[in-house]
């Protein structure tokens, strides 16, 4: 099982900037791609992909904080940050940090999520 601790949520005013944090532990050895989805208020649906990145760097980001938001990570440190920058109120959302682990004997993709850091955004 893979646990998730997640830092760096809060506050911020329109425009400004705020630096998210994951940090990976326990059966991490199978991590391929670490990722942030959002939630926000009365959304009952599926998460939004904010950002992910895979082992081999490769990075895809959701088209609404294309341009805004950084991830990096350090794959030997099972670490991703998300930099977001020019942050608007329809950012406002809790923050998941996500991690999909392969399993070769059981050739399946596992998903496993991090309990969640609020982010608001409001003058």
């Amino acid at each position: 099982q893979v646990r998730l601790m997640e830092s760096g949520g809060g506050l911020v005013q329109p425009g400004g900037s705020l630096r998210l944090s994951c940090v990976a532990s326990g059966s991490i050895f199978n991590i391929n791609v670490m990722g942030w989805y959002r939630q926000a208020p009365g959304n009952q649906r599926d998460r939004e992909l904010v950002a992910s990145i895979r082992n081999d760097g490769r990075i895809k980001y959701g088209d609404s904080v294309s341009g805004r938001f950084t991830i990096s990570g350090d794959g030997a440190k099972k670490t991703v940050y998300l930099q977001m920058n020019s942050l608007t109120v329809g950012d406002t959302s809790v923050y998941y940090c996500s991690a999909d682990s392969y399993d070769p004997v059981a050739a399946v993709v596992s998903r496993d999520w991090g309990q969640g850091t609020q982010v608001t955004v409001s003058s």
